[in-house]
């Protein structure tokens, strides 16, 4: 007979709650533990079956009757930035990126509060102290890093916190200085992002969910080409039904 040393994983499934994206909508998620000396292995089998991470759980919509989130992710190698995309980067070049331990610090805290101040007023975010936003960052059991986007003179406009997976970087938040709208800091970090991944030669950027429906995150299918995940495949957007429903995408810049 054979022993395993490991707990079997449990699914469960969450009460439902008014959705954060689409008014009127009830959400529910199916959530489970990463912990253990395979949660890397395992987070990257979840994030490829369009699982999101958030502290030490994995998790994904199971909303009854209702199919709008839809995982995304950019393959790098196939980027093409579009002319607005390219002065962006143009835009930006004053900027220094950095990687960092993900640990939280002060200075990040005070512009997480500024942006959730500008963009989520309200939201349950809004109202998070500092020992919420530590758990946010460190409570990770899989390998995580941040990046700190500096001005020349060191202000910091955006931090990413990011999770590395076998074949590519997970985007799992990212905020930035609300004031500096002209810079089109949201954009800014994917297109780091994909270079980041491309840098140390990983094939995609995981953005999370993408909801046509939802101005904040429909600007996700700006960036092409790109892949969402349907009936267990990724497929190229511009080859389903979905891109066939996609013009102009708003911005919006979230992760």
């Amino acid at each position: 007979m054979n022993w395993s040393a490991h707990k079997p994983k449990f699914f469960y499934t969450t009460s439902p709650l008014p959705c954060p994206y689409i008014e009127g909508r009830m959400e529910r998620k199916v959530v489970t533990d990463l912990s253990g000396p395979e949660a890397d292995k395992l987070h990257d089998r979840l994030s490829h079956a369009g699982f999101r991470r958030s502290h030490g759980i994995a998790y994904a919509p199971v909303c009854q009757n209702c199919n709008a989130c839809v995982p995304i992710r950019l393959p790098v190698a196939r980027l093409q930035l579009d002319r607005t995309q390219r002065k962006i980067m143009n835009r930006n070049a004053d900027i220094g990126i950095y990687r960092v331990p993900a640990q939280a610090t002060e200075e990040q805290f005070v512009l997480f509060q500024h942006y959730q101040a500008a963009r989520h007023q309200g939201g349950d975010m809004a109202s998070m102290t500092f020992a919420d936003y530590r758990s946010m960052i460190e409570e990770t059991p899989v390998d995580t890093f941040m990046l700190e986007f500096r001005r020349a003179d060191g202000e910091l406009l955006v931090v990413s916190l990011i999770d590395r997976l076998g074949d590519g970087l997970s985007a799992v938040y990212t905020f930035f200085q609300p004031s500096e709208e002209r810079r089109s800091l949201g954009t800014y970090a994917v297109l780091c992002l994909a270079s980041c991944a491309a840098s140390m030669s990983l094939s995609y950027v995981y953005l999370g969910y993408w909801i046509a429906e939802s101005r904040k995150m429909a600007y996700k299918t700006r960036f092409q080409p790109v892949e969402i995940l349907l009936q267990g495949v990724w497929r190229n957007l511009d080859e389903t039904s979905y891109g066939k429903r996609v013009s102009s995408p708003q911005t919006g810049e979230e992760t």
